[in-house]
């Protein structure tokens, strides 16, 4: 977890993996507004943030693909690679069913 420094409104000012100085505080490394202080700095935080979506959602549908045609099977993979397509497989469905994903989700995990 990263180390922030705050200004005198609260504002992120500095981000580090060790703390900084005495006003040092550790945050989450998914807060939203330390999210939004990294990207602020690169300006292009967001797009490659969409990109890595993207790009795990059609790694998601690849592994499936081989699954379904016994190219591989689940097994195969490693357990912490099992959990995790398992985990977003049950989400994906919860989602589904509360019918908060675009119909271009449906039925593709």
């Amino acid at each position: 977890m990263p180390y922030v420094t705050r200004d005198t409104a609260g504002r992120i000012i500095a981000a580090s993996p060790t703390p900084l100085d005495d006003a040092s505080e550790l945050i989450a490394a998914d807060a939203p507004e330390l999210l939004a202080f990294v990207e602020a700095l690169t300006g292009n935080a967001s797009e490659l943030a969409l990109s890595d979506m993207k790009l795990i959602r059609a790694i998601e549908d690849i592994v499936d693909l081989l699954i379904s045609k016994n190219i591989i099977c689940i097994t195969d993979l490693p357990p912490a690679v099992q959990n995790k397509l398992l985990e977003r497989r049950s989400l994906r469905h919860s989602l589904n069913a509360l019918n908060l994903i675009g119909e271009d989700d449906q039925g593709l995990i």
